[in-house]
């Protein structure tokens, strides 16, 4: 996605910079396509008065719109908070507010709604972002204090409030941590109120960001907001190596992308027969050694005789498992891996219409060398020749 500050100059992009903050909020993973935006309410429907608030961190909250303010997507709103007020980005308006707050089970009525007050006025703009560009500085900081205390965290971000009357930490740890010292350090230099929040290694990785093993950017950082539980299982039913530092991710946990080509490998192992399942025949009993979930192949070999492979089909392997539940056996493999016929021999043809790759390469040159000494001691020869002659003749 791109919006109209990040567009190509000179074929060049010029990028915003402004990290999924910018103007037109069309740089963002969490932006939502408002597809209502250009239809209007049945007559006598009022507009739904909740609105969709967006944060640093990705963090999104539901206000109520008591004041009637006309608010589209992009502005600036000052919203309530526990104490004191919090400075947000619109981020969707209307009847898909509605939606997204049935489908996470937000209610419409309590005693903890919370509310917009209003616009951001430019006061409110200026303090939220000198409080901003302090967090850098300060994270720099806190990291220090903790690694001076000797507690097992780290301080992966620092999210001030609107006012800028409070600071919250974000961590991960791999423990419990007591970090009741480390508040004190913090609320005596920094002077604000601090608040402490663990966050799980994905979700640190989301917003630092980076590069994967595969050349793009995380996904996580890009476009994922489920993070949905990975497990060594997912790596089994694929028939990848069981190698943590492959199938890990830059958070340190399994990657993500292990679970995106799970189900297709599921439906397609529902054809195939368990891998503890033996095949009898008259020539012994045959044990599965290896299978291909893309050719549909299995390999077996038998007990005893496991050098030698022989490759059948899921259906040939089927229907032998159906003949051994009638309590009968086969002849042998043999005659169902003879069946298939494999064609090993690749033939590539040049559709492109390119040259040789090897057509810029120099010619050696010990060739050229060998060549010239030949016809020097050609030449010497027939020089030679005609002096033999003459003491002949003598």
């Amino acid at each position: 996605m791109a919006c109209a500050s990040c567009s190509t100059k000179d074929g060049q992009p010029k990028g915003c910079k402004n990290n999924g903050t910018c103007g037109t909020d069309s740089c963002n993973k969490l932006t939502v396509f408002d597809w209502l935006a250009n239809m209007s309410l049945p007559n006598g429907e009022k507009p739904f008065d909740w609105v969709e608030v967006r944060f640093k961190n990705g963090r999104k909250h539901y206000y109520k719109n008591l004041e009637n303010l006309t608010l589209s997507i992009g502005d600036i709103v000052a919203t309530q908070a526990k104490s004191g007020h919090d400075i947000g980005m619109v981020t969707l308006v209307g009847e898909l507010v509605r939606v997204q707050m049935k489908r996470k089970n937000i209610a419409q009525e309590g005693e903890d709604i919370l509310k917009i007050y209003r616009k951001a006025s430019q006061k409110d703009i200026d303090i939220w972002s000198a409080a901003r560009d302090k967090e850098e500085p300060m994270k720099v900081r806190a990291r220090q204090f903790a690694i001076d205390l000797k507690l097992q965290m780290k301080i992966s971000d620092i999210e001030f409030q609107g006012d800028a009357s409070k600071a919250t930490f974000y961590y991960t740890a791999e423990e419990r941590v007591d970090f009741r010292e480390l508040i004190k350090v913090f609320a005596r230099e920094f002077r604000t109120r601090i608040e402490m929040k663990q966050v799980g290694f994905r979700q640190e990785a989301s917003r630092l960001g980076g590069i994967g093993s595969c050349g793009r950017e995380l996904c996580c950082s890009t476009w994922l907001t489920d993070f949905r539980s990975v497990s060594t299982s997912a790596a089994r039913y694929q028939q990848l190596s069981l190698n943590p530092q492959k199938l890990a991710g830059q958070c340190g946990k399994l990657k993500c992308c292990l679970n995106y080509e799970l189900d297709t490998y599921l439906d397609a192992l529902k054809s195939f027969p368990k891998n503890d399942t033996k095949l009898y025949t008259e020539k012994g009993t045959a044990v599965c050694q290896k299978t291909d979930i893309f050719k549909g192949h299995l390999w077996y070999a038998y007990e005893g005789e496991w050098m030698n492979w022989h490759k059948i089909t899921t259906e040939q392997a089927n229907e032998i498992i159906e003949i051994n539940r009638g309590k009968k056996k086969v002849a042998s493999l043999e005659e169902y891996a003879s069946d298939l016929v494999e064609d090993t021999k690749a033939e590539f043809e040049n559709v492109v219409g390119q040259d040789s790759l090897t057509r810029f390469d120099s010619p050696k040159r010990h060739k050229k060398r060998k060549n010239n000494r030949n016809r020097s001691n050609k030449n010497r020869n027939n020089r030679r020749k005609p002096q033999n002659s003459k003491n002949a003749s003598k």
